[in-house]
């Protein structure tokens, strides 16, 4: 069977739990996952009879910040409809969605071009586990949810359409963590990918497409469109047709089933929600404002990091934790390349390092004292060993770096008469090793170092020794 005669077609469709206090439509704490259940209600969430949404300003603020953060158009004009579908964990009959004007309209991110990014309301949460009957937590239900709608891009191979799917899904994780929108884990449900797969062998035609909803890993999206488009071939391959369709993924058995047939935007009977009225959101929104607000964005993070050549694991960790990225570009201010790279390296293994072995949170000193630490290094006042000391000493207080150095008599010595003896004596009772140095072994200019700081007792300055070595 040759795939290459086969165009692979994906689409993606994510949805975000947003972070607002409050839930989409009501006041409600947005809390579902610290209380207890159905603790988090009302008549709104419950759908009671004569209970009225009002939208949640700071949920249509959010979603415009990933819009303006995608270089996309923000509308004008904007409403919600209702989706008529049976859901059996929302009460109403239907949900609150937007349909013909979405809050965002095209844009793109990580040269994956957008269709759109609308608001709307999350499901309650069942819980099946009590064998005979279903149990339902509304606490879930009205949190705001984001749904984000890709174009269906074409690709030469179910690999690249796999990995490009799982890189896209990364970006906008860390781009909802860095405008602090979402916290997007993936485990909490709090982030959900889908896929929409077709195949096609006219590149200027679709192929039948499928969605494959429960994918709730990265990894996940890969397997699962590698899988769907060899299940689409074989039965192109066999003259059979490919069923539009809702399809699960099996994480055990590593491939789709069937859930239920697809259905098309005219089968849920959008209509606008009389019950909300209609938005100018230049009106209600200052959008100057929220884009001067916005951080720095993860490209332009990864843009300033591969600068200062970190290494590319270096540069994920940072990217991936937007607290430990913050304190690193507060903290690298004014410094130049080398102490920046300098600060990655003892930010990442020795202060992180440290982090992870105690089990601890995140608690670092200020920026500042870090900083000073690291200029410290740079001009030989502390050594490598002496600097690792003093930053695991340190690491949850704010203490003048200088001062503690000197308490724990870790300031290296800079005296270049008092490192001369030191270097002079070490040569003495190494001459053998100092002749060979001198006929040009220069691999033992190393060895030298390593005495003369064991001698003086890890506090002498090594650029210093290797100095007075070589006028030697």
């Amino acid at each position: 069977m040759s795939e290459q005669k086969y165009y692979v077609v994906i689409g993606m469709e994510i949805h975000a739990e947003l972070k607002t206090k409050s839930k989409m439509w009501c006041s409600c704490l947005n809390d579902p996952f610290n209380s207890e259940p159905n603790q988090n209600v009302c008549p709104i969430c419950l759908a009671e009879p004569g209970a009225l949404p009002v939208a949640n300003i700071e949920a249509i603020k959010n979603v415009i910040k990933v819009g303006l953060s995608t270089n996309s158009e923000i509308a004008n004009f904007t409403e919600f409809d209702r989706k008529n579908y049976f859901y059996p964990d929302i009460p109403k009959g239907y949900q609150i969605s937007q349909y013909k004007y979405p809050i965002v309209s095209k844009g793109e991110l990580a040269s994956v071009p957008l269709t759109r990014i609308h608001l709307e309301e999350d499901t309650a949460k069942s819980d099946h586990a009590k064998g005979e009957y279903t149990l339902i937590d509304f606490n879930r239900a009205g949190v705001p949810l984001m749904e984000l709608v890709t174009e269906p891009v074409i690709y030469n191979s179910k690999e690249e359409a796999g990995k490009t799917s799982s890189n896209f899904g990364k970006a906008l994780q860390r781009l909802l963590r860095t405008l602090d929108v979402s916290d997007a884990d993936m485990e909490k449900g709090q982030m959900r990918l889908e896929a929409n797969i077709s195949v096609t062998t006219d590149p200027a035609k679709f192929g039948t497409k499928c969605e494959v909803k429960n994918l709730n890993s990265f990894n996940s999206v890969e397997k699962a469109i590698i899988y769907e488009v060899d299940r689409h071939i074989e039965l192109i391959e066999k003259g059979e047709k490919v069923i539009q369709e809702t399809r699960g993924w099996d994480e055990n058995k590593l491939e789709t089933f069937s859930q239920r047939k697809k259905e098309n935007a005219h089968d849920y009977r959008y209509f606008p929600d009389p019950d909300l009225p209609k938005m100018y959101l230049h009106k209600i929104v200052d959008l100057d404002k929220i884009k001067e607000e916005l951080p720095m964005l993860p490209e332009i993070k990864k843009a300033a990091l591969e600068k200062i050549e970190l290494q590319p694991k270096q540069i994920e960790q940072l990217l991936d934790d937007n607290n430990l990225a913050s304190y690193y570009f507060e903290a690298s201010k004014g410094m130049d390349i080398s102490n920046q790279k300098l600060l990655a390296n003892y930010l990442l293994t020795d202060a992180v390092g440290v982090i992870s072995k105690s089990d601890n949170t995140l608690k670092l000193p200020s920026a500042t004292t870090f900083a000073k630490i690291i200029n410290m290094i740079s001009e030989g006042t502390l050594s490598s060993r002496g600097a690792k000391d003093l930053i695991t000493d340190i690491l949850s207080e704010d203490t003048d770096p200088e001062t503690r150095a000197k308490e724990l008599n870790l300031i290296q010595n800079q005296d270049p008469t008092m490192m001369k003896k030191i270097v002079e004596k070490v040569i003495s009772e190494n001459q053998d090793q100092w002749s060979s140095y001198k006929n040009g072994e220069i691999k033992l200019e190393m060895f030298f170092v390593g005495k003369c700081m064991k001698e003086a007792a890890g506090n002498g300055n090594p650029k210093i020794f290797i100095d007075i070595i070589k006028s030697l």
